[in-house]
Formats: structure tokens, sequence, C-alpha cells
């Protein structure tokens, strides 16, 4: 016996790319109250609409910490938030550590050469390098 699909997600393979495919499905979700209940917990439906609302206090000109107080957030949801004023989307602190943030530069590469030049002899006053 053959189950009847949902017509909220239509298969995959009728559309040419799995992201045109999200957006479809994404759209009827949010078409159907009681599928989107059913799916969002009460957590995640509590940070969505934390961040519509610092999304809307922002780009009215609130600052971060009159923010934060308010919606209890981290400056690190807000920076993400007033990003996605200059972007296209929402990226999380997590997601953000994988591309965007820059990696750490030293001012000398101990791993091209020596640290110390030279013949090293112990002393009581430490490690000394004479010169050979």
């Amino acid at each position: 016996m053959k189950k009847k699909r949902s017509l909220i997600t239509p298969p995959v393979g009728n559309y040419s790319s799995r992201k045109e495919w999200e957006i479809v499905c994404w759209n009827e979700i949010l078409k159907s109250e009681k599928l989107l209940r059913a799916i969002v917990t009460p957590n995640e439906r509590n940070n969505l609409v934390k961040r519509a609302a610092a999304l809307e206090r922002l780009s009215a000109g609130e600052s971060y910490t009159e923010v934060g107080k308010e919606l209890l957030l981290s400056p690190q949801t807000i920076s993400a938030i007033k990003k996605i004023l200059k972007e296209t989307g929402y990226k999380s602190y997590r997601e953000r550590s994988k591309t965007d943030r820059k990696k750490k530069k030293y001012s000398v590469d101990y791993s091209r050469k020596p640290r110390h030049q030279g013949a090293a002899v112990r002393t009581k006053y430490g490690t000394v390098y004479l010169p050979r």
C-alpha cells in the first residue's frame, strides 16, 4: 500500500536544486501555522521572536546596550543580528567562526627558523646561547 505524500513538502526531484526545493518548502511551512507550531520548539520560537525584536530595535537606532538589557541578548547575538541589516541572512556566532573571523597572525614565524642562534650553555642564571 502506497502512502499519500504531504502537499507541504513536494518531492525533491521536482526541482532543479535542493536550494530551490528548500525555499518552496519553507514558504509552504510559513503558510501553515499549525505545522509551524508543531515543528518549532518553544526555545526556537523564543529565539526567533527575540531576533525579530532586536532587528526592529536596531533599525530604529537603539544601542547594543539598550537592546541587550531589554531582550536579554548577548553582544555577539546583537552583532550578528546587526549584520543582517547589511547582508542577506542571519549567521550564528558558530557559523561565522568558520569563515568570517580572522585567523590569528603571529609576528614571528617560529616554524621557519630556529629560536636561538649558537650553542646552548646552561648556567646558574639560566640557559645562555653562545655564538659559534
